[in-house]
């Protein structure tokens, strides 16, 4: 069926190394380039506040690059099967492009409309581009799921390395007449009243341009000393390419092969990327991996009453704790935490509050720039000690001791909690709990759920 092409773009808000648009373009019709705000659609978890921020950014972005090369970008809300079929009857459309998505509430919608649009005599088609190994291809001898993360890892590298990126379209021939577009404006992702966004435009300017500058930017300066300061927050080494990958300013075959290009020894980054990985994985596999324990022994955790006063302080950086209260304070203001710190304050609500880890990962799903359906949870859970290769959950990190170690000069609490600098300790609020009687508790609970358990 001939017509135009469009390219649904979901979390691969780029231009360079998008299979989807690649084939679009090489099918030698109009292109039209849609993204549709899903929150409509069973099982589609609405983004957060920092999250849709982002999005106003990147799809601006794209809009403009789009436009630079002779296409257009189509903006619509509502439920995604339904949104895409009018667009391509409006279009008249011959085919439609996408790139996977790996949750299980998406894969549904994905399939249903494949079926629906083949069904019309719409070519519909999907391809690889957010991971470096698609999940169902990295299995167990006896053909599992993978649980711990160093033989997955391993499974992956045995295998054909990932292939090299797709070259960026120097034109996208666009329509004579495109579909109508919802202004962006009127989708209000951005904060208003108030407007808490400040810190946020400050750190990040989203869209594949500033993606591709500060990968380079990492790739020049930091790598080289990546793996030797990479859990020291006050260092700057780490990447900050996570939310570039999250909503797919950059791909990871891009940054693999970049990195593996770079000169340096990128083995300790790309396990990093390999951890990404290996969170679509579980994903895949275990689709409600964002509000059931992967470990069913952990449904038993006795879980105390909820202290909301308590959860308020370690949401606003106010539990007298002074590298969870900076790591609390960075999130906030700038959308993303060291991740050294973001274990510590992790394992300081689940283990020293005794607060459900779903309670975190709700309020990173808010915060986070970066969060995505699979990281977050699944390190949430690895850190509750519910999930794949988790941390033991007698593993309780000490704020005070993970503060002496990789931040001993206190740089870090000074910058974003200055109330704990050594000229200012009485302003520093008292500590909302012993850290070692709630170690002790935590403690105990575990042991409560392990004799429930063998009853």
């Amino acid at each position: 069926m001939s017509g135009p092409s469009i390219v649904w773009f979901r979390d691969d808000l780029r231009l360079a190394d998008n299979p989807a648009l690649r084939a679009a373009v090489e099918r030698d019709e109009a292109v039209i380039g849609l993204y549709v705000l899903d929150e409509e659609s069973p099982g589609i978890r609405p983004l957060g506040g920092a999250a849709k921020w982002w999005l106003d950014g990147s799809l601006r972005s794209l809009a403009d690059r789009l436009a630079q090369r002779g296409s257009t970008l189509v903006l619509r809300r509502g439920a995604a099967a339904s949104v895409v079929q009018d667009v391509a009857r409006e279009a008249g459309a011959g085919a439609v492009f996408w790139n996977r998505r790996y949750g299980g509430a998406e894969r549904a919608v994905d399939a249903a409309l494949k079926s629906a649009l083949r069904g019309s005599g719409v070519t519909a088609t999907s391809s690889a581009a957010s991971l470096l190994f698609e999940p169902w291809t990295v299995l167990t001898g006896s053909g599992t799921p993978y649980s711990v993360f160093t033989p997955f890892w391993r499974a992956c590298q045995s295998g054909p390395a990932p292939r090299a990126p797709l070259a960026e379209p120097r034109r996208i021939r666009g329509p004579a007449a495109a579909p109508s577009s919802d202004d962006i404006g009127d989708w209000a992702l951005l904060p208003t009243d108030p407007d808490w966004a400040g810190g946020l435009r400050q750190t990040w300017e989203p869209g594949e341009p500033a993606a591709r500058t500060r990968l380079r930017e990492f790739l020049a300066e930091d790598l080289a000393d990546y793996d030797r300061s990479r859990d020291e927050p006050a260092a700057g080494t780490t990447s900050r390419l996570s939310p570039r990958l999250r909503w797919g300013e950059l791909s990871p075959h891009t940054v693999w092969h970049e990195a593996i290009g770079a000169g340096q020894s990128a083995g300790r980054f790309l396990a990093e990327l390999g951890w990404r990985e290996f969170a679509a994985h579980v994903l895949y596999h275990h689709p409600d991996l964002a509000t059931q324990n992967l470990r069913p022994e952990f449904d038993g955790f006795p879980w105390p009453r909820l202290r909301p006063a308590q959860l308020r302080a370690w949401q606003q950086g106010r539990t007298g704790i002074p590298l969870v209260d900076a790591g609390m304070r960075e999130l906030w203001r700038t959308g993303v935490m060291h991740n050294r710190i973001r274990m510590v304050t992790a394992s300081f609500l689940v283990k020293n509050l005794l607060i459900d880890w779903r309670r975190g990962e709700e309020w990173f799903w808010d915060t986070l720039v970066d969060a995505d359906g699979a990281s977050n949870p699944f390190n949430w859970q690895w850190v509750a000690g519910s999930g794949a290769d988790a941390a033991p959950y007698f593993r309780v990190f000490n704020p005070e001791l993970q503060a002496k170690k990789f931040d001993p000069r206190a740089e870090y609490i000074r910058r974003w909690a200055p109330e704990y600098g050594p000229d200012a300790e009485a302003l520093a609020p008292p500590p909302i709990v012993d850290l070692g009687e709630s170690r002790k508790a935590a403690l105990a609970a575990y042991e409560r759920m392990r004799r429930s358990r063998r009853a």
